[in-house]
């Protein structure tokens, strides 16, 4: 039996035996609790019959214990000085395989149709380096990845902000953007005593479960988009305001906006933290009609 990678004492054997050093600027962290890594793949439901996605596996702590559990694991990992690592520390799984690439050049769609052909239960599990954390989640799910969910860790803070409800100073443009895909919950908080090294910041775990539709339907969702963006541009001001001042000629048509706003039964003087994702598909909807 080999030991788990998810020891301090393992990690610390592993990162000595290749002459390791962690790199800033790739947001190396890696989690060093086999129970807390045990956690994050119940909240990610795998069968046997389940494919998993992983984006940065360091030394293959996390993708360790999905392969004990999923039928097929694939592991996308940017520094090549890990590639031997996790060569030897997966070599019991021959189940899980690593491709060296960053993710946000990856054509998803189609390696994750070559790679898990004729499996039909996708779920991403990873704990995502934090610099990246807002454009990968947006890669994936702006490009229609046939995921059944994704389960991350991520910073806290990032974390509150996704899974924010309407009327909470966390909830802003990426609580929308987020949601309107899939539902968002925080499953739990993870101190960073568990991670070697030791970030700044605690993390949280987050769990997205794509909706079958989209939370709420829009004449034109990269329209609706720029609507949400604008009206959270200066927090403090009104949504009135925002949109005058972000949107593309608001300037010149502020009595459009104006117009809009009343057909959308939105108060002029409410702020963007208070609407919530229906709110502003109909506003969208509306302000569409001379914007868009």
């Amino acid at each position: 039996m080999t030991k788990d990678i998810a020891t301090p004492t393992r990690t610390k054997e592993i990162l000595k035996k290749y002459g390791f050093t962690f790199k800033k600027s790739l947001g190396q962290n890696f989690l060093i609790d086999t129970n807390i890594l045990n956690r994050i793949v119940d909240h990610a439901e795998l069968t046997d019959e389940t494919g998993a996605i992983e984006i940065g596996p360091g030394i293959g702590a996390l993708t360790e214990q999905l392969a004990k559990r999923a039928k097929k694991v694939l592991a996308f990992e940017i520094d090549q000085r890990l590639l031997p690592i996790l060569a030897d520390t997966l070599s019991p799984y021959p189940h899980a395989k690593v491709i060296h690439q960053d993710v946000l050049k990856a054509n998803l769609k189609e390696t994750l149709a070559q790679e898990f052909e004729g499996i039909e239960d996708l779920m991403v599990v990873a704990n995502l380096p934090y610099y990246v954390t807002t454009p990968i989640l947006m890669k994936l799910l702006e490009e229609q990845i046939p995921v059944r969910g994704i389960v991350v860790m991520l910073q806290k803070e990032v974390a509150d902000r996704i899974a924010a409800k309407p009327g909470t100073k966390d909830y802003g443009s990426l609580s929308i953007a987020i949601q309107y895909y899939t539902e968002a919950e925080t499953v739990m908080v993870v101190p960073k005593t568990v991670f070697n090294p030791q970030p700044n910041v605690d993390s949280a775990v987050i769990r997205l479960i794509r909706r079958n539709e989209p939370a709420v339907k829009v004449e034109n969702e990269a329209f609706f988009f720029k609507v949400v963006r604008a009206s959270f541009g200066q927090r403090r001001k009104t949504i009135l305001n925002n949109l005058v001042n972000n949107l593309p000629n608001g300037k010149a048509n502020k009595a459009a906006i104006e117009q809009a706003l009343s057909e959308a039964s939105v108060d002029p003087k409410r702020r963007g933290e208070t609407l919530s994702i229906e709110e502003f598909g109909k506003l969208s909807d509306e302000l569409g009609k001379s914007f868009a």
